[in-house]
């Protein structure tokens, strides 16, 4: 008997069919793959099983018998936990108390702050993992909060557990310690549900595959009954062909931008570089290594940057972001969620946030040039929206990422800076991205890609330049690009003599 069976399951949103009659079965101690493009219905499945959302019609079957979780706190009670794409936390609470928010240990009637810290440091152990428990959660980069989100899952005891996207933000390092405890996880009976865009994981780690379209249930099988060329035909539909960057055939323009010396106490330090016009650079290294604070530091988000930093021969002043938009900087940030996107604010006006000022005349914003914009990025990213003024915090997180990346598209800048840029994207998006950046480029625009894929930033890249521990630890041109190269620098690893 199977351990899950989805029956009949439908969700409708505002304009929005989420998913239509869905039904599949879940096998106890499997890990199984849950597939498919942005918007295709993975995470609303995930929610209505962790208690998120409620179906509007069918029903969860646990071990035979129909199951009703309405909430969380329902779903945990019957063993149900979900690892989020979209993190949320309380950024003012510290580590320990976000992670023992649900079972705050009591002594006395009182906080038993102790037994919390305790019981975080114990719960972290469970990932192999150590932080300080008592940092506010909004110190920890987006790759650390990921595995605290990971631990507060693992923590309740679950015997089954949703993970969407849960490598969207680890590094090398930190996705293999995941792996590693996948297995074990199988091993005690806990059923996985790995909802993933990287094919080559779920071909590691899972035994069984569920493909999605369109809300639509298309096909469950074994892992060994597949591959990844059949699965990408599933999930979209369509051929998706494999993209060969068209700038790296093409001579190098003038210097855009130069880093010198730039430094910021506790963060990184003497980092040095240019970028020229039609140029992709590359930046790679662990999680925690410095490069989205560079990245920051340079878009004016960093108060306590020093040193010298130049856009077209004109020297920047630092910690303002005024100045870098006028210099003609632009920056996608890796948490789109807190950094680049207004989700309360609709696609439109998302899309046109980085170019009021050339839509305005007189103050006002010229709505008919401003739907036309949005419209054309829409249309160009293939972003599923029931329309421009659909919310932004009702899309797909792949779908939030394609209007972040829009918005400085849209803004023709000089320099992009784009941290992640196919965080939670799905292959078809990922190539459609690819694209666009390439475009850039071979138009003669200068691109910082920071990705902790490591095939992403070798197939984008002129050069890559790798950060550790806030330095840089070296830098390849593409004629020495290969993963165990990349891995030495990252890890402070001295290459072995032949």
């Amino acid at each position: 008997m199977s351990l899950l069976s989805f029956r009949s399951i439908t969700k409708r949103f505002p304009g929005v069919l989420a998913l239509d009659d869905v039904a599949f079965d879940i096998e106890r101690g499997h890990c199984h793959a849950l597939v498919g493009e942005n918007g295709a219905g993975k995470s609303t499945l995930g929610k209505i099983l962790a208690g998120v959302y409620t179906p509007d019609k069918g029903e969860i079957q646990l071990s035979g018998q129909s199951i009703d979780a309405p909430t969380p706190l329902a779903a945990r009670k019957l063993g149900i936990a979900m690892v989020h794409q979209e993190l949320a936390f309380c950024p003012n609470l510290s580590v320990a108390e976000n992670l023992c928010l649900g079972n705050l240990p009591r002594r006395g009637g009182f906080l038993d702050r102790r037994g919390m810290r305790e019981q975080a440091r114990e719960m972290l152990n469970q990932i192999e993992t150590e932080f300080d428990v008592d940092a506010p959660m909004s110190q920890l980069s987006t790759g650390q909060e990921q595995l605290v989100q990971i631990a507060a899952a693992l923590g309740t005891k679950a015997q089954v557990i949703v993970m969407d996207e849960p490598t969207s933000s680890l590094s090398i390092r930190e996705s293999q310690h995941l792996f590693d405890l996948l297995a074990k996880l199988k091993k005690r009976g806990i059923t996985v549900i790995y909802v993933s865009h990287r094919l080559e994981e779920i071909f590691k780690l899972c035994d069984a595959v569920t493909v999605l379209r369109d809300g639509r249930h298309v096909i469950t099988e074994p892992i060994s009954a597949t591959n990844p060329e059949r699965i990408i035909h599933q999930m979209v539909g369509r051929e998706v062909k494999q993209y060969t960057s068209q700038h790296l055939g093409r001579d190098l323009g003038a210097e855009l931008l130069r880093v010198e010396n730039l430094c910021s106490p506790g963060k990184f330090s003497n980092i040095s570089f240019t970028v020229r016009a039609g140029e992709i650079l590359g930046f790679a290294g662990l999680v925690g290594a410095g490069r989205s604070e560079v990245a920051q530091a340079i878009f004016g988000l960093d108060a306590g940057a020093t040193g010298r930093i130049f856009v077209r021969g004109k020297e920047l002043r630092l910690g303002s972001v005024t100045a870098a938009l006028r210099a003609g900087l632009g920056f996608l940030p890796e948490d789109r969620k807190r950094m680049g996107l207004v989700l309360m604010m609709n696609c439109r006006e998302n899309l046109s946030m980085a170019v009021l000022r050339r839509l305005s005349v007189g103050g006002f914003v010229r709505r008919r040039q401003e739907r036309a914009l949005a419209k054309r990025y829409v249309e160009q990213l293939r972003v599923k929206t029931q329309s421009l003024e659909t919310s932004t915090a009702s899309l797909s997180g792949g779908n939030q990422q394609k209007i972040a990346l829009a918005k400085w598209l849209a803004r023709e800048c000089a320099v992009l800076i784009v941290d992640e840029p196919t965080r939670g994207v799905d292959v078809g998006a990922k190539a459609e991205i690819h694209h666009l950046l390439d475009e850039l480029a071979s138009n003669g625009l200068g691109v910082i890609a920071i990705s902790s894929e490591l095939p992403e930033v070798m197939n984008l890249s002129r050069r890559i330049v790798v950060m550790r521990q806030g330095a840089i630890a070296g830098e390849l041109a593409r004629s020495d690009f290969s993963q165990p190269a990349l891995m030495r620098l990252m890890a402070g690893v001295e290459a072995k003599a032949a």
